[in-house]
């Protein structure tokens, strides 16, 4: 292969899955593959070289590796938002609306401080239903956002307005049409 790569070329599509009618944009081949996935840490930073960045938020599960290799790059510590229960201390929830229903995510209530900045990562940015959720946790904790960063945007649904109507800026690396 050449030298060419783009981090899309690195993510491989799932056809109907998890159900029929889905195309399953899989970023594991781009994690597993060294220079693809240091090419996304790298791009994902690039915007914010310079920023003040105190702790970087993670959205389960694969902002998680995102996150913190992200967060080992700035040498700032990690923040993961997870699903309702899966957190040992106490916590503070946020509920959102999925395609078929509702989830809640938690973040720990002592994990930011007010006025820290914090950096959104996770791997796809789809309806903007779990950015919005994590974004509601970190502002109710006091921390500031400086940017929601995804390594794939899925236009089509609407994420990217969602979270740019909300104020904050969002980075993504690449874009697939539909679903």
């Amino acid at each position: 292969m050449s030298n060419t790569r783009t981090v899309k070329d690195y993510i491989r599509t799932i056809v109907d899955f998890p159900h029929e009618g889905i195309m399953f944009r899989d970023v594991t081949t781009l994690f597993a593959d060294a220079r693809g996935f240091r090419m996304a840490i790298d791009q994902l930073l690039h915007p914010y070289a310079g920023m003040r960045i105190d702790k970087v938020v993670g959205l389960e599960a694969r902002g998680f590796i995102l996150g913190g290799a992200i967060a080992h790059q700035l040498t700032v510590g990690f923040v993961p938002i997870r699903k309702k229960g899966k957190l040992p201390g106490t916590t503070i929830s946020q509920d959102y609306k999925l395609e078929y229903g509702e989830a809640i995510m938690e973040i720990h209530d002592d994990a930011l401080q007010p006025g820290e900045k914090v950096l959104l990562v996770d791997d796809l940015l789809a309806t903007g239903g779990t950015a919005e959720a994590g974004i509601k946790l970190i502002e109710r904790l006091g921390a500031e956002i400086v940017g929601c960063a995804f390594v794939i945007d899925l236009p089509d649904l609407g994420g990217r307005k969602l979270i740019e109507g909300l104020g904050f800026d969002v980075h993504a690396l690449c874009e697939f049409s539909g679903a």
